[in-house]
């Protein structure tokens, strides 16, 4: 018995547990199967589900579901990412708590307490992926701290290094005051600000006057070197080579010409702070200017500021622009648009630092990483983001790798007393190295110290496709040949270049060949104001909440039917509910088969030909929505699937077929509608899975099979164009009829007479049978002459007349008519001026430049028979 109302959450709960114990998501090589694999791309261990995830891990599902049914070897491998920065400042947080300071603790035991933190707290968004119906491989489930991927990070900075690709060197890096660790450039998000320049004085020496410099970082000033002009500046000829005075120190600094100046910007002098700009830093290198870093680690001035020690450097300038203004130095203040660098991960901001770290040279691993996007051996979908992955990939900058943390694979690098580098891959080969190439033979263990920093979480997820089937360590292993390269990658485009890129230079100079075919770029969740969703709005839903109140598959399919590659997608619950409205009409869609008592008998003819034109619908949606996927058009495919079951499977087929109240139905019919409805089901299966498994394990004559996730997809059959074609003339017409009877307020229980004007009755002895059942007819009369006292409507180049027993005023049928008759005229010129148009014949696809030809015969159609109408009236 089904039950009357579907409960998602139970059923849910029931087949996933179901679909675990029975290892149905499990892969193993197969060398008589063609491999499908997705990597998952690994979720912070710090985080929850949001909507991103959602919608991300919906698509890769959807893609691992069907290509499951389709044969293939399907493997989702799932992961964490043990995301160092924001890992650190949880549990750094969390010590606090204790009244534990880091700094107080040894490194192993922080390390302990970081293992602690993640196997309590790590594992929450993936049993979370699991109540969305994630079909991952979870045997597989790696975290990019194991042992074995630690390993694989290690081994690729040593060969690395051998290689001549990493070296360590003092550089101007993007400095996080709030982690206390360099950033990569593409770590640092820029935000829009409202700042304020600051016009200062600088006195100078000789006592004849001063220059005005203008800034919006007053609290840098002790830290300059340098007050720069442009040398074609006539404003500052007489002053190249004099000195001023540093404002509040009076330490002089000279005046220099440079073309890096721009003469319309603030007051054309330029103050050049080496230690605290990156381009100052180049004009200092090429000046040969001191280098004076007033800021410490953590945002605080030192005492090389000799004011202000000790002070935030925000609250440093509070206080300085103050003092600046009461001993007259500052002269003018104004509003001004900037942009601040802000840390991705803990929001401060950025401050540009000289440092001693390590970077990997890029510019010839891009190489190829560009290319093969370029030519499209991987493909971006949509393609539209090649521009920008070139624009990265031709600019392409050495990578700051290091970070000043605990928490993440600690460089491989071992110091001897005197400072001696050797880089090996642990610290007993290290000091093998130093006997063998150094002749240190008395040298122990303890003689050597590791460099304290660790690794860019960056620097093992781009390594993520090859290390989780251990193709770094083990690269002739059963896995790694037979997964990768893997197929498709489902990913954000804000990580295109420090995630996507990287990897596939990694696969470039791994395994020579790409890690995967394709790169599926998602948009953004935004609410239905357009805003990003973000828990500091406030407008970001629960996803557990949304799957509590409207069911995962609901959840899944409403996000689905508006998220197409690349644009954002402006998210509301409505679609939830329509996904909910979904499932809930496939349910009741299902009650009414299973319900229905039989009669042994075979099919009526009208109920077999209903059958042949859905068996052509079918067969025409599987090939559309097999070209949709072609194209990674996701949510365009889910809309036919969603069309074929609620349009025209329930709306037509079901009323076509369903017998009148507590009657019964041929059971070849009712046989032919299970068995059709089985393969809509498993159509539908990578969309919705938990409804759709619901219902075939409810099924007598289903595939056969442990479970639908197992089952075949479906097959594209022949399809008769032409039946398709006359039911398409008939739905048309039952629509009139039903427009007719709204229109006129007459009761659906009203049977009518349809009267037709048509050159070949015999077109409609076959659906004559479901045009009296549908449109509620009581007779269909075949005539010569266009009726007058009628509701009358055209299809194609047929006239059709439903009399009324009203027999409305020739004289309102008429104005009718030929207000009808106005409206087409002017709308097939609109189509005769489209077809005109050259550029549109030639670029349209033939199937649009089809429909309008058959729209303009349509047209001229109906406007004859209402000339013939509208004749008769006069």
């Amino acid at each position: 018995m089904i039950d009357k109302n579907y409960a998602p959450q139970e059923i849910e709960q029931k087949w996933y547990a179901y679909w675990l114990e029975n290892k149905l998501f499990a892969s193993k090589p197969d060398p008589n199967k063609e491999a499908y694999t997705i990597v998952i791309p690994p979720p912070n261990v710090t985080g929850v589900l949001h909507m991103g995830h959602m919608l991300n891990n919906t698509i890769q599902d959807v893609l691992i579901r069907k290509a499951r049914m389709e044969g293939k070897e399907a493997c989702w491998v799932p992961g964490t990412d043990h995301a160092s920065i924001a890992t650190e400042a949880k549990v750094v947080a969390m010590l606090k708590e204790k009244g534990i300071e880091k700094k107080d603790i040894s490194r192993e035991e922080f390390l302990k307490y970081a293992f602690e933190w993640k196997d309590k707290y790590g594992g929450i968004i993936l049993d979370q992926l699991k109540k969305l119906g994630a079909s991952c491989d979870w045997d597989r489930t790696r975290f990019t701290m194991e042992p074995k991927l630690y390993e694989a990070v290690i081994d690729t900075f040593v060969r690395l290094y051998n290689k001549g690709l990493i070296y360590r060197g003092v550089r101007m890096v993007n400095w996080d005051p709030q982690g206390k660790t360099a950033l990569s450039d593409e770590e640092v998000i820029y935000k829009d600000v409202q700042a304020k320049l600051y016009h200062i004085q600088y006195p100078l020496v000789d006592g004849t006057g001063h220059v005005t410099i203008a800034t919006t970082r007053p609290e840098t000033i002790m830290a300059d070197a340098a007050i720069c002009v442009n040398p074609s500046d006539e404003r500052y000829l007489s002053l190249h080579g004099k000195k001023v005075f540093i404002p509040l120190i009076n330490r002089e600094i000279s005046i220099i010409p440079d073309d890096y100046v721009s003469t319309d910007f603030g007051t054309g002098c330029l103050k050049v702070t080496p230690a605290h700009d990156l381009n100052d830093y180049e004009l200092g290198i090429k000046h040969k200017l001191p280098v004076i870093d007033i800021i410490d680690d953590n945002g605080s001035l030192n005492e090389k500021a000799v004011l202000f020690v000790g002070l935030d450097r925000f609250e440093a300038r509070k206080r300085i622009v103050k003092q600046l203004t009461e001993e007259g130095y500052l002269v003018h203040t104004e509003e001004y648009k900037s942009t601040v660098g802000t840390s991705e991960r803990t929001g401060a901001v950025i401050e540009p630092k000289l440092s001693l770290q390590w970077f990997l040279k890029m510019e010839e691993m891009a190489k190829p990483a560009l290319e093969n996007v370029m030519n499209d051996n991987i493909q971006l979908h949509p393609a539209k983001f090649k521009n920008t992955y070139r624009s990265w990939m031709e600019n392409v900058h050495d990578w700051c790798i290091s970070r000043q943390l605990w928490w993440g694979q600690q460089i491989p690098a071992f110091y001897l007393q005197d400072g001696t580098l050797i880089v090996a891959k642990d610290k007993k080969e290290a000091l093998r190295i130093a006997r063998d190439k150094y002749q240190l033979f008395a040298l122990v263990e303890d003689d050597l110290s590791q460099d304290p920093d660790v690794l860019d979480t960056w620097f093992s997820s781009w390594l993520w496709p090859i290390s989780v089937f251990d193709g770094i360590e083990n690269p002739e292993n059963e896995d790694i040949k037979y997964y990768y390269p893997t197929n498709d990658l489902v990913t954000g485009p804000d990580i295109l270049f420090f995630w996507v890129a990287r990897m596939i230079m990694a696969g470039y100079e791994w395994r020579g060949e790409l890690p995967f075919k394709n790169v599926y770029l998602t948009g953004i969740v935004r609410d239905k104001q357009g805003r990003k969703m973000s828990k500091s709005l406030g407008n970001s839903p629960d996803p557990l909440d949304l799957i509590e109140k409207f069911g995962a598959d609901g959840v899944r399919s409403g996000l689905l039917f508006s998220a197409p590659a690349g644009n954002d997608l402006l998210f509301d619950e409505k679609l939830c509910e329509q996904g909910r409205n979904f499932s809930n009409k496939i349910w009741n869609a299902f009650r009414l088969l299973k319900g229905l008592d039989l009669i042994q008998a075979a099919s009526l003819p009208e109920h077999q030909l209903a059958t042949q034109w859905f068996e052509s619908k079918l067969s025409q949606t599987i090939i559309d929505v097999q070209d949709h996927f072609s194209k990674f058009r996701i949510s365009d495919a889910l809309l036919s699937i969603y069309n074929l079951v609620w349009d025209d499977y329930c709306g037509k087929y079901l009323e076509i077929i369903k017998p009148p109240y507590q009657s019964p139905i041929e059971s070849d019919t009712l046989s032919s509608a299970l068995s059709l409805f089985d393969q809509l089901m498993r159509l539908l299966h990578p969309y919705m899975p938990f409804i759709t498994e619901e219902i075939w394990q409810n099924m007598e004559n289903r595939a056969e099979g442990i479970s639908i996730c197992r089952s075949e997809f479906p097959q594209a059959k022949s399809i008769d164009s032409s039946l398709v074609a006359q039911f398409d003339v008939l739905f048309e017409i039952i629509t009139k009829i039903r427009e007719i009877r709204n229109s006129k307020q007459l009761s659906p229980k009203l049977a009518l007479t349809l009267c037709i004007k048509t050159e070949q009755p015999s077109a409609y002895v076959a659906i004559q049978a479901i045009l009296v059942k549908l449109a509620n007819l009581e007779s269909i009369q075949f005539i010569q002459e266009p009726m007058a006292e009628a509701q009358s409507f055209v299809v194609k180049s047929d006239q059709y007349f439903v009399p009324l027993e009203s027999n409305e005023d020739p004289a309102v049928l008429r104005a009718e008519s030929e207000k009808e008759l106005s409206y087409l005229e002017g709308f097939k010129k609109s189509v005769e001026a489209k077809l005109a148009n050259e550029k549109f014949v030639q670029n349209a696809k033939a199937d649009l430049v089809e429909r309008e030809r058959q729209k303009l015969a349509d047209a001229e159609n109906k406007i004859k028979s209402l000339k013939e109408l509208l004749a008769r009236l006069s």
